[in-house]
């Protein structure tokens, strides 16, 4: 049996976030503008049954997020406060970025956690999820 039979989680695995939304054209917006990601797939769900669905992330990454709508059925998001889509920036200020995701419809909010209010900002998305800005470093050699 090969190494990756037996584990076939790694580095290369790719990884999607899947998350409904009220509203894709806010969220698309606050990924989009706010945070810089880019539109990696859209689809409408113009045949019965198929929900709406936006796909945003980066080029050669390994991850990305997916949010959807279904017309017919919504679901209400059920963010938590410790619900958390953390990035370690490793910059000393990210008051510009912050800024770009207020404009685009997210709001500041104050950590669950003081650990992330000491190193970072979260900011909620339009549907409530919180993001991370981190101000420290991190590295997968750490654990």
């Amino acid at each position: 049996m090969t190494p990756r039979a037996l584990h076939p989680v790694g580095a290369e695995t790719r990884i999607r976030i899947a998350r409904p939304s009220r509203s894709l054209v806010d969220v698309e917006r606050f990924y989009v503008q706010g945070l810089g990601l880019k539109v990696l797939w859209r689809t409408t769900g113009h045949v019965p049954g198929e929900h709406d669905l936006l796909m945003v992330g980066l080029a050669r990454t390994t991850w990305h997020f997916e949010f959807t709508h279904d017309p017919l059925q919504p679901l209400d998001p059920t963010p938590t406060v410790d619900d958390l889509f953390v990035l370690y920036l490793d910059i000393p200020n990210v008051d510009d970025l912050v800024d770009r995701l207020l404009t685009a419809g997210g709001a500041r909010v104050a950590a669950h956690n003081p650990y992330w209010d000491e190193y970072g900002v979260i900011v909620t998305d339009p549907d409530g999820y919180r993001l991370v800005l981190c101000t420290r470093a991190w590295s997968p050699d750490q654990g």
